[in-house]
């Protein structure tokens, strides 16, 4: 009888122990979760060397941000673009572009 009692502990032990872990987190083995439409892959870095000021570093990764274009995309999905107003916005961009490009071969061409 104190053999059946004592496996009956043991069994009621290991019971509870399972119960405890059923509702635990399991770990996910997926790769990498699919971007969602306001996600951005940021990969940008900047390497500081000894003796540095954290300020030039700074200064160069906020230089690296912008020419990203990361923050103006950021800016830009703040709130809901439609369609038509994306193909504006794109058409401004790309004669900004183009003007910039047309100053620096100027600038080019007189130096």
């Amino acid at each position: 009888m104190a053999r059946l009692s004592f496996i009956a502990a043991i069994l009621f032990a290991v019971l509870a122990l399972a119960s405890t872990n059923a509702f635990a987190p399991q770990p996910s083995f997926k790769t990498a979760a699919p971007a969602s439409a306001t996600e951005l892959s940021v990969k940008i870095k900047v390497s500081v060397g000894d003796g540095e000021p954290i300020e030039s570093a700074l200064r160069r990764f906020k230089r690296e941000v912008n020419k990203s274009g990361h923050m103006m995309e950021l800016r830009h999905r703040r709130q809901f673009e439609n369609s038509q107003d994306k193909v504006k916005r794109k058409k401004k961009e790309a004669g900004m572009r183009r003007k910039y490009e047309r100053m620096a071969r100027k600038r080019m061409q007189r130096v």
